[in-house]
C-alpha cells in the first residue's frame, strides 16, 4: 500500500506579488521559501499552512506549462501534491495498478524534492503530483507583523548560517538534537539571523544579523546564505538603512551584530545604519574589546569599533530603558551581560531572547549551546524566566529559528513547547 499524505496545494498565479497581498499580508501566512524550478520555467513559493503548504506559481517563460494553463483556465488551483517515502515505489505500484503516468520516473523539483505526475485521465480530472521531499529543515524568510499596544513588530532575515550542531547544543546528545534540527553532511545545522524591527516613534533594530564582510573562506565554514539578507527584508517592510533610528546589541557576537557596520567605497569601515545611535551593554562591550581565547572567534573588532570612532555608540547598564516600553534584562549565561530585549505595551509583553533562546528546539531548561561561557547562568535564567513566560502569555521572538519567527510558549503535563503565532 502507498502513504500519501497532503504536502501542498499548487496554485498558478498571474501576478505573485498581488497573491501575497492576499495569501501573506491579508491572512498572515509566511513565506518559507520561493524558488526558480529552471526545468519547468517556473517560480515556486511556499507558504505552510499546518503540516502543508500552499505554493504559488508564476511563470517565468511565455512556453511554461504554468503559462499555458492559465491562458487555457485563467489562474486558480493547478494540482494537488502528495508526499510519499519511497517515489520509485510509489509509481511502480501505480503503473501496476494501470494508472497513466505522465512520468515514469521522477524528476527533480523545487528545494531539492523528486517529483511526479500522474495523468488526470486517471484521477478523474485532477492533476496529482507526488513528491519525496529532500531531507531538509523547513525554513522561510519573511513574517507578517504583529501588533502589540503601539508597537509593531516585524521579524527580518539577514539569511542563513550554518553552525556546528553539537556545539549549537552542548552536552545535549546528537541521537535528542538530530531529531529536532536534521545537520548536515558536515554536522552543522541551518540557522536563521532574524534582527526585529520594533516600529512606533522610532524604528528600532535590535541586532542586525552577520552582514556582508565575511570573507570567502568563512563564509563557507558557516554555510553562510544571503542571496536574501537585511537590505531586501527592511525593503518588503518599506524601508532603508537610513530609516532606522535605533540599533541595539543583545550582544556582541559576530552572528549578530556583524551587520553593524560596512565598508564604504573607499574600504574603510563605517556604521551601516547612518542616522541611527548604537546601543550596547556596558560591560559587554568591556568583554568584546578585551577578548580572550574562549570568545575571540566570536568577537570580531570590525563588527563594532568603528562606532565608537564614529561617535554613534551609546553604553547602558541593566536595566536600561532604550524607548518607552523597550528595556534591556539581562540574562547572562551565554556571555556574562547577555541580553534579551523585553518589549511591553500594558499587559501584554514581547521578548526577544537572542541567544537565550536561539531556537524553539533550546526550550528545555538545560538545552543550550556549547558557546555558553556561564552555562549555570543560563539554566537558573531559563528556569524562572519559563515559567514567567507560561503565566504572562509572553510572545517570544527566537532570532536562530529557520522555521519560525515567534511563538508562545506552552506547557502540558510538564512538557513544554512553542505554540507558533509567526
Amino acid at each position: 500500500m502507498i502513504r500519501a499524505y497532503l504536502d501542498h496545494v499548487g496554485v498558478a498565479v498571474v501576478d505573485l506579488d498581488a497573491s501575497l497581498r492576499f495569501f501573506r499580508d491579508a491572512l498572515g501566512l509566511h513565506v518559507e521559501a520561493s524558488e526558480a524550478v529552471a526545468s519547468q520555467h517556473v517560480r515556486a513559493t511556499f507558504l505552510p499552512m499546518g503540516f502543508s503548504s500552499i505554493e504559488l506559481l508564476e511563470s517565468t517563460s511565455p512556453d511554461s506549462p504554468i503559462a499555458r494553463f492559465v491562458e487555457a483556465h485563467g489562474p486558480g488551483m493547478h494540482h494537488l501534491a502528495l508526499r510519499v517515502d519511497d517515489i520509485r515505489a510509489a509509481l511502480a505500484a501505480l503503473e501496476a495498478r494501470g494508472v497513466r503516468l505522465i512520468d515514469r520516473h521522477p524528476r527533480p523539483g523545487a528545494e531539492g524534492a523528486e517529483v511526479a505526475f500522474i495523468h488526470p485521465s486517471a484521477t478523474h480530472g485532477v492533476l496529482v503530483e507526488l513528491t519525496q521531499p529532500a531531507v531538509r529543515v523547513p525554513r522561510f524568510l519573511t513574517a507578517a507583523p504583529i501588533s502589540l499596544g503601539p508597537f509593531e513588530l516585524i521579524s527580518l532575515s539577514d539569511g542563513f548560517i550554518h553552525l556546528d550542531g553539537g556545539a549549537m547544543f552542548g552536552v545535549v546528545p546528537r541521537a535528542l538534537w538530530a531529531s529536532k534540527i536534521a545537520p548536515d553532511d558536515r554536522h552543522r545545522i541551518p540557522l536563521g539571523m532574524r534582527p526585529l524591527l520594533i516600529r512606533g516613534e522610532q524604528n528600532i533594530l535590535i541586532d542586525a544579523g552577520c552582514g556582508d564582510k565575511m570573507d570567502a573562506r568563512s563564509a563557507d565554514i558557516y554555510g553562510l546564505e544571503r542571496t536574501y539578507h537585511l537590505d531586501h527584508a527592511l525593503a518588503e517592510a518599506g524601508l532603508s538603512a537610513d530609516d532606522i533610528d535605533v540599533v541595539v546589541a543583545s550582544h556582541l557576537h559576530f552572528d549578530h551584530v556583524g551587520g553593524f557596520t560596512s565598508r564604504d567605497s573607499q574600504g574603510r569601515l563605517v556604521p551601516r545604519f547612518p542616522r541611527a545611535r548604537y546601543v550596547a551593554h556596558r560591560q559587554e562591550w568591556h568583554d568584546a574589546t578585551h577578548p580572550h581565547e574562549r570568545n575571540r572567534a566570536s568577537y570580531l573588532q570590525e563588527n563594532f569599533q568603528p562606532l565608537e570612532e564614529a561617535g554613534v555608540l551609546t553604553l547602558v547598564g541593566d536595566g536600561a530603558e532604550i524607548a518607552p516600553g523597550v528595556t534591556f534584562r539581562r540574562s547572562g549565561g551565554h556571555t556574562p551581560h547577555h541580553q534579551v530585549v523585553m518589549i511591553q505595551a500594558g499587559a501584554e509583553t514581547a521578548v526577544f531572547t537572542a541567544d537565550m533562546y536561539p531556537t524553539t528546539a533550546h526550550i528545555p531548561d538545560p538545552w543550550m549551546t556549547g558557546y555558553d561561557l556561564l552555562p549555570v547562568q543560563s539554566l537558573e535564567f531559563k528556569r524562572a524566566f519559563a515559567r514567567e513566560a507560561i503565566a504572562g502569555e509572553y510572545l517570544i521572538f527566537f532570532e536562530h529559528e529557520p522555521s519560525m519567527a515567534a511563538g508562545r510558549l506552552r506547557e502540558q503535563n510538564g512538557r513544554r513547547h512553542v505554540e507558533r503565532v509567526r
